[in-house]
């Protein structure tokens, strides 16, 4: 694979990833109600769905979802439902709560399989991602050349670079968990939050497949 090739596809995932999402807004989260190192969990959850989408893509999996409006459909109505899910459970005081005398939630600590799994669910059910997996991701592969390598080396790129993008996230978080968990700063952030993930909800409901 060339050099440019490289750069290029780094460029336009850097933009794709950097871009707030999902998996951003739960990164925040956890870092915020239960330190940076939880955040790791969701983090690899993310990463693990990313390289199941891309997976997806080059069998074929992503061609399909492209040409049927139903089965676009189906992935698109579950993956707003779930982010409206979790959008209305922080809306009614199910999700973070920051307490300001020890920074730490008002609920206990999930356990890792729960954050991996939310953020696995959430990256696996976007259609967002699996848009750029099937429109863009492709047109970086040179057909020619052994397509293993190629997807090997792209998905590792894109998964290291969400994976220090999500980790960084967390980290600026909890820098600023002082000024989070004021009591007042923390009614809205959870108000912020619930109406964040129901918009991208409502914002998924809109995406169109490409020629539809």
């Amino acid at each position: 694979m060339h050099a440019h090739t490289l750069v290029a596809f780094t460029a336009v995932a850097a933009v794709a990833i950097l871009s707030p999402g999902p998996a951003t807004l739960l990164a925040l989260r956890n870092s915020m109600a239960w330190g940076p190192r939880t955040a790791i969990w969701s983090t690899l959850g993310n990463v693990c769905g990313l390289f199941g989408l891309s997976a997806a893509a080059i069998l074929g999996l992503g061609v399909a979802l492209q040409s049927s409006a139903l089965l676009f459909g189906i992935v698109k109505l579950l993956g707003a439902g779930y982010l409206f899910w979790i959008g209305l459970r922080q809306l009614a005081g199910r999700g973070i709560t920051l307490a300001p005398s020890d920074g730490e939630s008002g609920l206990p600590r999930p356990p890792p399989w729960r954050l991996f799994g939310e953020a696995l669910l959430t990256a696996g059910t976007n259609p967002k991602p699996i848009l750029f997996f099937t429109a863009l991701f492709p047109q970086f592969l040179d057909t020619r050349a052994p397509l293993l390598p190629q997807f090997l080396l792209l998905t590792g790129l894109f998964m290291a670079l969400s994976f220090t993008s999500l980790l960084a996230y967390a980290l600026l978080a909890a820098r600023a968990r002082a000024l989070l968990a004021r009591p007042r700063f923390a009614l809205w952030l959870a108000r912020g939050v619930s109406a964040i993930f129901v918009g991208f909800g409502a914002a998924l409901l809109t995406l169109r497949r490409q020629g539809a």
